[in-house]
């Protein structure tokens, strides 16, 4: 799993591993304090021979099947777009798209080659969804609907071969990323049905969903776990 030390990416990292299975947590800087059960592993997703030596690692190390969930991603700090510069445009372009892109790429040759497998991409209600406000990031959204696209064309690719390719994509989790914007709380809790933000618990178990025996038949889907946001 890319992402693994962030706060959806930790949380899924403890579920999988609370539900037997054995999680390699991929992240930019390794993990000093992983969860019991997580072998953290450094990665930069938007290196192409990094993410190629970490999928060598983890099919190495790995002693059964192996899947994939892309949860790295960044977001820009509330630039206008009109002011925004094409070095932090790209930057958020590079980890979250790029890097989701090599990601699947890396992995996917092996799962193609092998025995086939599951794919779950983490997108967001901002891709497709909805225009978050007041907040202004037209980089991450963009980057978001991008992954879902990919998430799609790669499961039109891979599906008769055995890999399925989806994707989860979140409104507002509970986060500490999510918390340095308290002062936008009341801004956007009006607009969630459900009156709340996401638990990163939440977030897993629909993740867990898609890339179990239990979601067989889902191939390019986008799941999305907002608590009706998108509804208004």
């Amino acid at each position: 799993m890319t992402g693994a030390s962030g706060g959806i990416g930790r949380a899924l990292s403890e579920h999988l591993v609370a539900q037997g299975l054995s999680v390699f947590g991929l992240d930019l800087v390794e993990d000093p304090d992983p969860p019991a059960g997580v072998r953290s592993l450094p990665l930069d997703v938007t290196a192409p021979g990094d993410v190629e030596r970490a999928a060598a690692a983890v099919y190495e190390l790995a002693s059964g099947p192996v899947d994939l969930v892309c949860c790295a991603g960044i977001v820009e700090d509330d630039v206008a777009a009109e002011d925004m510069s094409i070095a932090q445009f790209d930057a958020v372009m590079a980890v979250n798209l790029r890097g989701v892109f090599l990601s699947c790429q890396a992995f996917g040759r092996r799962l193609l080659a092998g025995s086939g497998g599951s794919i779950v991409n983490i997108a967001s209600m901002s891709g497709n969804q909805v225009v978050n406000y007041p907040q202004r990031q037209s980089a991450y959204n963009a980057s978001k609907a991008a992954v879902t696209a990919l998430t799609k064309s790669l499961a039109v690719e891979w599906g008769p071969r055995g890999v399925r390719v989806n994707a989860v994509s979140p409104g507002y989790v509970d986060t500490p990323l999510l918390a340095l914007k308290k002062h936008q709380f009341d801004q956007w809790k009006p607009g969630i049905v459900l009156a709340r933000f996401a638990g990163t618990s939440e977030i897993a178990r629909a993740v867990a969903f898609l890339l179990g025996s239990d979601s067989s038949y889902c191939c390019g889907t986008e799941l999305v776990v907002d608590g009706g946001y998108s509804l208004r």
